[in-house]
């Protein structure tokens, strides 16, 4: 007997112009909280009277935090409602960002970063399971999910050359203002129009841990998701201090630097349904890996024997980004095509387990090879790649491929 979906508790009649307006702003603000900070990361150590390892912390437990939501606040969302969730996410994000443009001390700050994450991740948990209530089984879903990534693969583009503009004018509490400022704009246009729409006797059950735990193809996926997203984090986390401190790029500079990585993962991107028709799930994952790895190789070469400058440093980052786009494109078609009846928490998992590799692996490269230099972001393109192709490799035997 096939599935029923159960009724929500009122119709979804917004149009999808109007259900893009009110869900984009939240989509993207969670990762412009990220990406429009690190313009200001090298001078934060002398602002707050700290240590670039701290500074750092503010930048890996957001990640971190972001992904433990996912597996917190999507059970949560089940009984009390997507539109509780949102709402409450939106204003701690606000409130968080608020009382950051106006604090001086370490451990405020790092804890309002937190914060700023929780309330990131409970929006985001809320808008993608609105998406599955209202479009699930509607053609404008792939509408969609198409506009969010298009959205996002412009935000560590845009976001960096935003908080430089911010901060050269304005100073960089400006910065944490404007994330406030967007946020609660997009709460008060959300109030009045967001509906409930959680299924009346939707399941609310446990989270199916163990058959998606167990699954190799999940694991070898999802690891190879958090070895191109975590690549980009390990960049993002060492280029201010490698760039501008090492380099003696401005701010500015340095952000148009940083953009022209993701400039080349939204270029590969229009290409992506071709090599993936042709080279299936595991074969893109695969080349993803590789362009990670051959990015490494060229990394240490600049290491050892150049100084700092944007050949050194983000060129061989054009060819992780081309790896990143290969790896992403599937991994997640690829970890969640055995759990379609349970494709919500496999989701959630999908995402807190990659937000953890990337923010306790990606941060330990940093800490221990060093903030300033390329060796962390080597470091990481060596061993997550070959872990994920030993998993792949292991994972074509089982299948007998």
């Amino acid at each position: 007997m096939p599935y029923a979906k159960p009724p929500c508790p009122k119709a979804w009649t917004t149009s999808l112009p109007a259900a893009m307006l009110l869900m984009a702003p939240f989509d993207i603000l969670a990762s412009l909280a990220m990406d429009i900070y690190l313009p200001v990361v090298p001078a934060m150590p002398a602002i707050l009277q700290t240590s670039p390892a701290v500074i750092q912390l503010t930048l890996s437990l957001y990640m971190i935090c972001l992904g433990l939501g996912q597996v917190v606040f999507g059970p949560i969302s089940d009984p009390i409602g997507r539109r509780p969730v949102l709402l409450g996410g939106a204003l701690l994000f606000a409130g968080a960002s608020f009382l950051l443009a106006g604090t001086s001390t370490t451990a405020t700050f790092v804890a309002l970063r937190i914060m700023q994450a929780i309330g990131a991740s409970a929006v985001l948990v809320a808008t993608f399971a609105t998406v599955r209530d209202v479009y699930a089984q509607r053609p404008e879903s792939a509408v969609i999910y198409g506009l969010f990534s298009s959205m996002l693969a412009f935000v560590p583009a845009l976001g960096p050359i935003a908080g430089a503009l911010i901060a050269d004018h304005f100073g960089w509490r400006a910065i944490f203002l404007t994330l406030g400022g967007l946020a609660a704009a997009a709460t008060l246009n959300a109030w009045p129009k967001w509906h409930e729409t959680r299924p009346i006797n939707g399941d609310g059950g446990r989270m199916p841990f163990r058959p998606i735990l167990s699954s190799l193809a999940f694991w070898a996926y999802t690891l190879g998701f958090s070895a191109a997203m975590g690549a980009f984090f390990v960049f993002f986390s060492t280029a201010p201090r490698l760039l501008i401190d090492r380099a003696g790029f401005s701010q500015l500079g340095f952000s148009l630097a940083f953009a022209t990585a993701a400039l080349v993962m939204i270029v590969t991107t229009r290409f992506a349904k071709s090599f993936v028709a042709r080279w299936g799930f595991a074969g893109s994952v695969l080349r993803g890996m590789v362009m990670l790895l051959l990015g490494a190789a060229l990394l240490a070469v600049g290491e050892m024997f150049a100084e700092p400058s944007f050949a050194t440093f983000v060129v061989p980052m054009w060819v992780i980004a081309v790896g990143i786009v290969f790896a992403v494109s599937v991994t997640a078609n690829g970890a969640l095509e055995a759990f379609g009846d349970v494709a919500g928490a496999a989701v959630a998992i999908y995402f807190c387990i990659q937000s953890l590799v990337v923010g306790i692996i990606g941060t330990l490269f940093v800490i221990m090879l060093g903030g300033d230099t390329a060796w962390p972001l080597v470091g990481y393109c060596l061993v997550l790649p070959v872990v994920t192709l030993t998993m792949l490799r292991q994972l074509r035997k089982r299948q007998g491929v």
